[in-house]
């Protein structure tokens, strides 16, 4: 089991790195058990710009699958709005699995990282 200790160090490393450069929306990722949130952040106002989740993107299969789908969503809803480059903020998770997916089907529909 990986302990609260190491999980808040992770985040503090990824969102450092990431405050770099305000000027380009972040794409944040949030995974629990059951769903996966993903929105896209505007820092220099401090507005979100669009949002999606596995509860308002209707489709069946696995976990992944469903991720791979917020992903898309994400990336159709941005893409309406002009937003075709993001910095991607996977928070305290790992990149792999239902981040990883989620990732991958945002660069497939047009995002850029």
């Amino acid at each position: 089991m990986i302990s609260q200790n190491t999980k808040l160090r992770r985040l503090k490393r990824v969102r450092g790195k990431l405050m770099g450069n305000l000027g380009v929306p972040r794409l944040s990722v949030f995974r629990s058990n059951k769903n996966i949130w993903a929105q896209i952040i505007d820092d220099q106002h401090g507005r979100t710009i669009v949002t999606a989740s596995t509860k308002n993107v209707a489709t069946k299969g696995t976990k992944t699958e469903k991720a791979t789908a917020v992903g898309a969503a994400i990336a159709a809803a941005a893409l309406k709005l002009h937003v075709k480059k993001v910095r991607f903020d996977r928070g305290l998770f790992r990149y792999h699995g239902r981040v990883k997916a989620l990732a991958e089907g945002a660069r497939s529909n047009g995002l850029q990282f």
